[in-house]
């Protein structure tokens, strides 16, 4: 499985931006597919998952109630909807899938990866 993101760039505080992330391959049920976001100096964490088995989707808590995840299987697709930016949220951006991966997500737990997108938030 290949993952293609986009949708990154440079937004006031307070913004909004919709990150894409398509899969080359279909991405069944079976697939947790996630976001996850890493700024400089930092290791990379955990932003939001969509596990379709059960209909869940899951947030870490510093973007819950500002960020939605979702997800088309007819054109393989996740959407990270990021709304009320903050300059803390400035980060490389990136996608993920694997079969079957459970909560608590951790990076390792992925093997698919997109090639990241940049988030850059201005205050």
């Amino acid at each position: 499985v290949q993952l293609q993101a986009s949708g990154g760039g440079l937004v006031q505080a307070g913004g909004s931006l919709r990150l894409s992330c398509k899969a080359s391959a279909r991405t069944s049920s079976s697939y947790t597919m996630g976001w996850f976001r890493q700024a400089p100096g930092k290791e990379r964490e955990f932003v939001a998952a969509d596990m379709r088995s059960g209909g869940r989707t899951y947030y870490s808590d510093s973007v819950k109630g500002r960020f939605t995840i979702s997800r088309d299987y007819a054109k393989n697709t996740v959407w990270l909807q990021m709304n009320s930016l903050q300059p803390e949220d400035t980060a490389v951006y990136f996608c993920a899938a694997d079969k079957g991966v459970l909560p608590p997500f951790r990076a390792t737990s992925f093997a698919y990866w997109g090639q990241g997108t940049l988030v850059t938030v201005s205050s």
